[in-house]
């Protein structure tokens, strides 16, 4: 094994162990990047720890929630129990869990929803009372702010327009600033890559 391979190696493992992921089979994707002795494995890391510990404006609980809401977004069973563990951990509550659960498959609802009515621009459909009951919005556990920030990040990920503008205007408004979507928003940009490599 050359040098750089074993560098690599040591880097991935080290990234699995931050995440308590020790039993990872990895995937073709990891095989590939550790086999072409690919710098981005450096890169994976240090964006992943940094996302998760080295926020100003977005604490390691928080961080380590909102990471679990991409994880349940891309349907990664693999980080989902990992980021649960690890969010328990750093003192999030059950009824906290299960409601970044219920913002995730809310936000995949109504972003279909508002994407098709965004899209098609017809008077009819938007003058149509949406019917989707969204009382867990109304007082959420997580508190007001973060909910919305949750729902930000994966309607950012979802790829609605309409949600994403919607959601970034009420977190400000409930107290939130733009630093905090900034780091919000990039934690779950850095996530997506990772479930990326790891499938």
């Amino acid at each position: 094994m050359s040098q750089a391979v074993a560098i690599q190696n040591e880097t991935f493992l080290n990234l699995l162990g931050e995440l308590q992921l020790e039993d990872y089979n990895p995937s073709a994707a990891t095989q590939l990047l550790l086999a072409g002795e690919s710098r981005y494995i450096k890169d994976l890391k240090i964006n992943v720890s940094n996302v998760l510990n080295n926020n100003q404006h977005v604490n390691r609980k928080d961080a380590l929630l909102l990471a679990l809401a991409v994880a349940i977004n891309e349907k990664s069973d693999l980080l989902k129990e990992s980021l649960t563990a690890l969010a328990r951990q750093a003192g999030a509550t059950d009824a906290e869990l299960a409601e970044v659960v219920a913002c995730t498959s809310l936000m995949n609802t109504n972003n279909i929803f508002y994407r098709f009515r965004h899209f098609v621009k017809k008077e009819h459909y938007s003058n149509q009372p949406a019917g989707i009951k969204m009382t867990t919005m109304a007082s959420p556990v997580l508190g007001k702010e973060f909910f919305e920030l949750l729902s930000l990040v994966i309607s950012a990920i979802n790829g609605c327009e309409l949600c994403v503008t919607s959601h970034e205007q009420s977190v400000l408004q409930h107290g939130s600033s733009e630093s905090r979507v900034f780091e919000a928003i990039r934690l779950g940009a850095v996530i997506k890559g990772l479930v990326t490599v790891l499938a």
